[in-house]
């Protein structure tokens, strides 16, 4: 099954929104599931996959704020 995302294309401040709010919403999911697990390998786990997001968020933020025109995206997410 394949859900689409987003596709079209975004002003970039839009698309910085955007991604912002999906991002930080898998840092919350991240977080809590830290404060609920008590497995310290699983917690090591998730805190480096909040670190790899942050990093990942700050690319994009710095990739869209170069951006002076419409940037075209196309994401979806796949479950098997």
């Amino acid at each position: 099954m394949k859900i689409q995302l987003l596709k079209g294309s975004f002003e970039p401040k839009d698309l910085e929104k955007i991604i912002t709010e999906l991002i930080q919403v898998k840092i919350k999911y991240h977080e809590e599931k830290i404060k609920l697990d008590g497995d310290e390998e699983s917690m090591k786990m998730r805190e480096n996959r909040i670190i790899k997001l942050q990093n990942e968020l700050v690319e994009v933020r710095n990739y869209v704020s170069q951006q002076t025109s419409s940037i075209m995206v196309d994401s979806e997410i796949s479950l098997a």
